[in-house]
This record gives C-alpha cells, structure tokens and sequence, in this order.
C-alpha cells in the first residue's frame, strides 16, 4: 500500500511517500480503507523522534482516519463491509490502509464528507474528553480556551457552544486569528502577544470569581496565570508543554481555593478506556455533527504527496481549524 514513511528522523524533508506492508486485523478489530486522515501536532513531535507510538501500533504517522470498512478481524459484530466510519488509530493513519479497534468506530453522518470525518477524532474528541468529561464543565460557567485557533481549541469552542450554550468563554488567541475565534463563540479575547500575564483582565471579565475551567496546551509559562486564574474549586486541564515542563507553583493558593490539576493524555490510554470515551462522545456529541450545529473546520485539504507542505503549514502556524490530507 502507499504510506508516508520516514527513513530518519527530523524536519519535514524527512517525509516521503513509499510502499509499506498493508496491514491485518487482529481480533477485534477492522481494516479501514482510508480516504483521509488530518494532521495533528503530536504527528510532528514523532516525526522530530521526541513522540514514540505506543507498543504495538504502527510506526506510521496519523491519530485519526475516516474512511470505508475493508475486512473484519475476528469476533467483530455490527459493522459490515463497506460501513463509513471514523475512528482514533494509535499510528498508521497516514496510508491507503489502517487498523482500528471496533470499539473506537463511529458511524460517519450522511451530512459528513470523508475530509470532515477525519477532523473529528483527534481534535474534538480530545476537547470533549478533557472539557467535559475530566474538566466536568457545566452550561453556566466560565473557561479559559488557550491555543486560539489551533485544532483542538476550535473544537473546544464548537463543542461548549453546542452542548454548553450559556456558558462564557475566554480565549487566548494571536492578532491574526482573534477575529475568527471571536466568529465561532469565544465572548472574550485576549491577545497573548501583548497580554501574557492574562490573570487581571481575567478577574475583571470574571468579577474577581476567576473561571471554572482551563484547557492549556502551554504548560510551564502559563502556570503561575492559570491558577492565579482560576475560581474557587476551578481545574487546570493540561494536554500539552510546549513552553517546558518546569514551574514553581503556590500550593497555599491552590489548598485554599481547593484547585485541582489534572495532566491529560489521549493516545496512550489503554484500549478500553478510549472505547467508553468514543461511547460517550457518541452519545452527547456526534447528534450535533449529524445535524451540521457542529461543522468541522478546514484549512486546506492536502493531497498524500503535498505531506509535506501539509506539515509545513502547521509548524508555521498560519492555519485556523484543521488541517487534512487526503488519502485516496
């Protein structure tokens, strides 16, 4: 089959279209043929050699894929040859064929495109597992949104949008995309080039109560203002480090205010654990995906041989929403 490979590792020149073994289901699990996958941070992070997959998924980059049921493992029921689905993969989401557990499946809408469906898995059903499930956010508080309008940030505003309409929502977002951000439901905007110590705009937009909610990707640099943030009772939610791993932190502050931090991680957790959480976003959140009230959004749409363009575009960080590479 046709898969991106790499025979180092490194920039996007490492990038190359191949022929790689196609692979066989295993028990449990089903053989997608992919028509498209996206591109997610965590695939450039492997591709510089500082992100491994997990034991036992593939080496070849891609989270997510959306396309038509090829075969079926033994001891899957319910799915038939030809089903359109989308699903998270552990790797291998970059190539004309890929493994995925039958639990992770979902139904692509009617009203979805191939390129759509393979925004969902990834970016959405990261901001929905730590926005409400482990963040437990509720329809009338308040959340700090960092990342403006990267994938998983978009997503997060659709998602509190849809399923949490009275809330208010706080994002963090570079000049060239705080208009943008602003036209998909953030209430207020903050400019992080100019403001990033955000804690005094924040307790004026709150009135001093601080939020209930914050989604970081930042780490190290944004902890001192995340807590400072933070209302009584608020969690920090952290899914990435990309300013370090390293920060002092006031633990009197966060005893008295009974704060909670909670570390975040989706591709390794464990076979099971992502299948309930694909059950329940299921449940609350593909209805609105069904109905067109959530739309993903789309950059550009990259053919397999502009991969690494595709990439390129990421690490420049111009794009707003996702960007995805189509397969076949």
């Amino acid at each position: 089959m046709k898969a991106v490979l790499m025979d180092s590792f490194g920039g996007v020149d490492v990038l190359k279209v191949g022929e790689a073994e196609k692979p066989t289901p295993a028990e449990g699990q089903v053989l997608i043929r992919v028509m498209a996958t996206s591109i997610n941070r965590p695939d450039l992070v492997q591709r510089e050699g500082k992100y491994p997959p997990p034991a036992g998924d593939s080496e070849i980059l891609g989270l997510e894929v959306a396309g038509v049921v090829e075969a079926l493992g033994s001891g899957v029921a319910g799915w038939q040859v030809g089903d359109k689905v989308m699903t998270l993969v552990g790797g291998g989401g970059y190539a004309e064929f890929a493994v995925a557990y039958v639990s992770h499946l979902m139904r692509i809408p009617e009203s979805m495109s191939f390129e759509e469906a393979a925004c969902v898995c990834e970016s959405y059903i990261t901001a929905f597992l730590n926005v409400f499930m482990i963040g437990e956010f509720k329809d009338s508080q308040t959340a700090i949104l960092h990342g403006g309008g990267g994938g998983v940030n978009t997503a997060a505003i659709q998602l509190c949008r849809a399923l949490a309409p009275a809330s208010k929502l706080i994002v963090t977002a570079s000049p060239a995309k705080m208009q943008r951000v602003k036209e998909i439901g953030a209430d207020f905007l903050i400019n992080f080039h100019e403001t990033p110590d955000f804690t005094e705009v924040v307790k004026e937009f709150t009135n001093k109560k601080g939020v209930d909610l914050i989604l970081d990707h930042v780490g190290a640099k944004y902890l001192a203002p995340n807590m400072n943030s933070l209302g009584y009772k608020g969690r920090l939610v952290i899914i990435g480090v990309v300013s370090g791993i390293k920060a002092e932190l006031n633990l009197a502050l966060m005893m008295v205010k009974r704060q909670q931090i909670i570390g975040s991680v989706l591709r390794s957790r464990p076979v099971v654990e992502k299948g309930e959480i694909v059950a329940e976003f299921t449940r609350r959140a593909l209805p609105k995906f069904s109905d067109r009230s959530i739309i993903p959004i789309i950059e550009k749409v990259f053919s397999i041989d502009q991969v690494a363009d595709a990439h390129r575009m990421m690490e420049e960080d111009k794009h707003f929403g996702k960007i995805v590479l189509r397969i076949q």
